[in-house]
C-alpha cells in the first residue's frame, strides 16, 4: 500500500494550492482519508478527516470554510484544496487512510501515511 502526496510549494499569502493524494494497493471508496500538518518545530496536527463516500466530513477550525477535501474515487485519488492561505499554514502535509468509518479524527487511527509535502506560505 503506497500513499503519494503531492502539490505542496511556496506561495504568497491569500493564495491557493492543491494537494494531491494518489493511493494503490487500496480501493480508496471504502477509506476515511485524513490530511494532517506538522508546522515548523511543533507536534503534527489534524485539519480534517472525510469518509469513503465523502458524505461525513469534519475540518479543524483553523481551516474551516478556507479548506475543503474533494476526492475522486474513481481516480483512487484525494486531494486538500486550500484557499486563502495564510502564513500559519506553513506545515508539511500528509495524507492518511483508514478502512472503514472513524470514530474520532486523530492520528491513532489511521493505518497508512503519504510520505509528507512541504508547503510554505509568505506573507
Amino acid at each position: 500500500v503506497q500513499l503519494q502526496a503531492s502539490g505542496g510549494g511556496l506561495v504568497q499569502a491569500g493564495g491557493s494550492l492543491r494537494l494531491s493524494c494518489a493511493a494503490s494497493g487500496i480501493t480508496l471508496d471504502y477509506y476515511t482519508i485524513g490530511w494532517f500538518r506538522q508546522p515548523p518545530g511543533k507536534k503534527r496536527e489534524v485539519v480534517g478527516c472525510i469518509s469513503g463516500s465523502g458524505g461525513s466530513i469534519t475540518n479543524a477550525d483553523s481551516v474551516e470554510g478556507r479548506f475543503t477535501m474533494p476526492r475522486d474515487n474513481a481516480k483512487n485519488t484525494a486531494y486538500l484544496q486550500m484557499d486563502n492561505l495564510k502564513p500559519d499554514d506553513t506545515a508539511i502535509y500528509f495524507c492518511a487512510a483508514k478502512h472503514g468509518g472513524w470514530p474520532r479524527c486523530t492520528e491513532s487511527i489511521f493505518d497508512y501515511w503519504g510520505q509528507g509535502t512541504q508547503v510554505t506560505v509568505s506573507s
